[in-house]
């Protein structure tokens, strides 16, 4: 019985373990923090993988396409739908700091630090002020780059 017991205490602390595990992944936010932008049933999900955006939020990328607003979990999944062709109106990206989104053209991406990113091996985070992103550079490392020059390193995803 008291093996029985052991075993069933060293199972609920894996669960346990797992869930903190869950809730501390660099690129989820509470519900509370996250704008979603999508309408309809559907808006809590990547319209090209179906990823939670609340728990892919600071790797979130939204574009309107023939006056619709898509919100997709990652950088790779807004140039997946670029490769069909649209043509994407107010490009925007969450600022990984701040939570809020911002024009990708004028975002600073840190590309390849040592934080995990969403749906690729290699990451890419965007902050509005260039401090904010040395900063996050001088803790994770990678390389500060602008949206065209990440979008290079997003392509080969596709190759």
């Amino acid at each position: 019985m008291l093996k029985v017991l052991s075993v069933l205490f060293i199972m609920l602390l894996s669960v346990a373990n797992a869930s903190q595990i869950k809730s501390t992944m660099f690129q989820s936010v509470s519900k509370d923090n996250a704008i979603l932008l999508q309408d309809g049933k559907e808006k809590k999900f990547c319209p090209r993988c179906g990823m939670d955006l609340v728990k892919f939020y600071k790797t979130s990328h939204s574009a309107s396409i023939d006056n619709k607003t898509y919100q997709y979990c990652s950088f790779h999944c807004l140039v997946d739908h670029l490769r069909e062709g649209a043509s994407i109106d107010d490009p925007q990206v969450v600022d990984a700091k701040n939570l809020n989104f911002i024009d990708i053209r004028e975002a600073y991406y840190v590309v390849g630090s040592k934080i995990n990113g969403t749906m690729t091996r290699v990451s890419k985070y965007a902050f509005s002020s260039e401090n904010d992103a040395k900063e996050f550079k001088n803790e994770n490392g990678g390389e500060i780059m602008n949206f065209f020059e990440a979008m290079e390193i997003v392509k080969k995803d596709f190759e």
